[in-house]
């Protein structure tokens, strides 16, 4: 499993892993599917993976499918915000690492980042949270 500290960087990786998976392929292939995952490591740093897919070749993945058929191209060709891509992944998907290389979708207590994380992960927008 290879991480990115960027978006940008695990997008190019996962250029770069199409197209040698897909050695016929040329530089404009036709993608079906972009998927992507987050990760929150240990230290708190924020992780990448993502994935391209076409319809002969729906690998299984840790990436969670996000985009498909013209968005998905769009991002193979570099025709997005990267920022807006972030403001479209659910905070609800990213995985944890609990244990080095072991990962879940909430994050561990047994920290002092680990317990404000479930704090924050627990927050039930109640009127008390608002203010």
């Amino acid at each position: 499993m290879d991480l990115f500290s960027t978006l940008s960087e695990a997008i190019d990786a996962a250029r770069e892993q199409f197209l040698a998976d897909h050695p016929e392929a040329d530089h404009e292939p036709e993608i079906s599917q972009f998927a992507l995952q987050k990760y929150v490591m240990q230290d708190g740093d924020i992780m990448w993976q993502a994935q391209f897919s076409d319809d002969e070749n729906q690998e299984t993945s840790e990436c969670l499918p996000l985009l498909y058929d013209d968005a998905a191209q769009a991002i193979w060709s570099g025709d997005f915000d990267p920022q807006e891509l972030t403001l479209e992944w659910q905070d609800e998907n990213t995985l944890h690492e609990w244990d080095e290389g072991e990962f879940q979708l909430t994050p561990p207590t047994d920290t002092e980042e680990g317990e404000a994380a479930a704090e924050e992960w627990n927050d039930d927008d109640s009127e008390a949270e608002r203010w």
